[in-house]
């Protein structure tokens, strides 16, 4: 596969070169004698882009680049070797099956109840990675059980040793399973398909790990690096949020109907959330080393900000939300698998109800560095 794809690059370098020329064999410069500007491309590619190998002939720009990178990388990605190492590859390749659920709960007074959740999405793929670019697809695999619903979810991390940004937004609609509302049923659980619901919830973390020369959060969520002794790390950050929620009772049946708690069959919720981050992470290195178990615990605390064409029209309230991440690693040589559970959640309180929403997925991952 590798040598294909050498081909593959090296007949886009030869294209771009001058006529007759390629661009990866292209010696000195016939006039000045000075060697190929391209050279180096080649280089890389014979090496599988060990960019810091030091027979490579950079020319002046792409030097200049490295030297960034470098300094970027010794500023923003270095450890305390006793505690943390890199892994000594560049490439990984993945495979990842993903499962996700959310749900929707309206406490009123008297203990009455409003829940649903939606049923556990699946997804499965492939994914190869350079440094830190990744490229791959995830399937639907609910489709091949005949009970898809409309549903988007994009994802972005990057972590390097001092801190972590994470952007998500995910969308659905329709989907989801009432098991309590109200006095119904006696005010007993039951189980109810509705699709009269369509969320839409979009996050941005970034947070700073104080103990970032000991604690390595790549090592247990990105794999780009060894965990070798046991050691945590407080957080600190700020989190943006947006929800926009669209509840609508109004086709159920007539006996559902008269237990709805709410005032009317159609409620939306619409709000943004500009709160600070804070918690604690925790890596365990279990002797021999191969297994690495992390803790994340943040809680966010700040303003919520509802907008005009929400129910409750524009209010100014407190923002409460939280984040959880738990991980299991375990590494075999250029080998690894990981169990990944990720749970986000926020508060939503007004004079008539309490509003709790979350989303909580499960990542499961084989792969292999080279």
């Amino acid at each position: 596969m590798w040598i294909r794809v050498r081909h593959i690059l090296l007949a886009v370098m030869t294209l771009a070169a001058p006529l007759g020329m390629s661009a990866l064999e292209m010696p000195a410069d016939s006039v000045s004698g000075s060697k190929s500007q391209t050279r180096w491309i080649g280089q890389l590619i014979d090496n599988r882009f060990q960019i810091h190998d030091s027979t490579i002939y950079y020319p002046a720009f792409p030097r200049v680049i490295l030297d960034i990178y470098n300094w970027g990388d010794r500023t923003f990605n270095s450890y305390d070797e006793r505690y943390v190492v890199g892994t000594g590859t560049n490439w990984k390749l993945q495979g990842k099956a993903y499962g996700w659920a959310e749900t929707q709960t309206m406490l009123f007074p008297k203990n009455s109840l409003l829940s649903m959740h939606s049923n556990l999405y699946s997804d499965a793929g492939a994914y190869i990675s350079f440094m830190a670019v990744s490229v791959g697809y995830m399937w639907n695999m609910d489709k091949l059980f005949d009970h898809d619903t409309k549903r988007h979810t994009f994802n972005f991390d990057f972590t390097c040793s001092r801190f972590s940004i994470n952007y998500s937004s995910v969308s659905s609609e329709g989907g989801m399973i009432l098991t309590s509302l109200g006095d119904y049923n006696d005010g007993k659980d039951f189980r109810y398909d509705f699709d009269g619901v369509s969320i839409k919830n979009t996050n941005i973390d970034a947070y700073y790990f104080f103990n970032h020369s000991r604690y390595s959060h790549a090592a247990a969520y990105s794999f780009s690096k060894y965990q070798l002794r046991t050691a945590g790390t407080a957080i600190v950050g700020l989190n943006l949020a947006e929800m926009d929620s669209n509840l609508d009772f109004s086709g159920l049946p007539e006996d559902m109907r008269d237990a709805l708690p709410l005032e009317q069959p159609y409620f939306k919720f619409h709000h943004r959330d500009i709160a600070v981050l804070g918690g604690y992470a925790r890596n365990w290195v279990l002797k021999p080393r191969r297994w690495l178990l992390n803790m994340t615990l943040m809680g966010a605390l700040g303003y919520k900000r509802t907008y005009e064409d929400a129910t409750d029209a524009s209010r100014n309230l407190l923002a409460n939300n939280y984040k959880a991440c738990l991980s299991c690693v375990y590494n075999h040589r250029k080998l690894f698998a990981s169990a990944q559970l990720r749970s986000t959640g926020s508060l939503y309180y007004n004079s008539n109800f309490t509003h709790f929403s979350t989303f909580s997925s499960l990542t499961l991952t084989v792969g292999m560095r080279f």
